[in-house]
């Protein structure tokens, strides 16, 4: 039997891109989360209840501030690992 490598991806790279991939739709979720408030429409009078969209808004904002740390760390640890050794900056070399 012939063992070939796997066709896929590595794990590492895979799973660094999906990382990036997350950090860049971070501020599009952040942005749609932050406005769905507008969208509520109040339950028996026509007043806004801004007392539990302000709770709303705030545990909002918490969370991405939690996700942007988890994701951030994960991705500045990752980073260091997937960089070839000796080579640094890749945009200065020319063929």
């Amino acid at each position: 039997m012939n063992r070939r490598g796997p066709v896929f991806l590595a794990r590492r790279s895979y799973r660094m891109r999906r990382l990036r991939d997350g950090a860049r739709l971070l501020p599009v979720a952040g942005t749609f989360l932050l406005l769905l408030p507008i969208l509520w429409q109040p339950a028996a009078t026509e007043a806004r209840d801004t007392a539990f969209d302000g709770i709303y808004i705030f545990a909002v904002w918490a969370g991405l501030i939690i996700v942007a740390a988890i994701l951030s760390r994960a991705l500045g640890t990752g980073e260091e690992a997937e960089a070839p050794a000796g080579r640094e900056d890749d945009e200065g070399l020319t063929p």
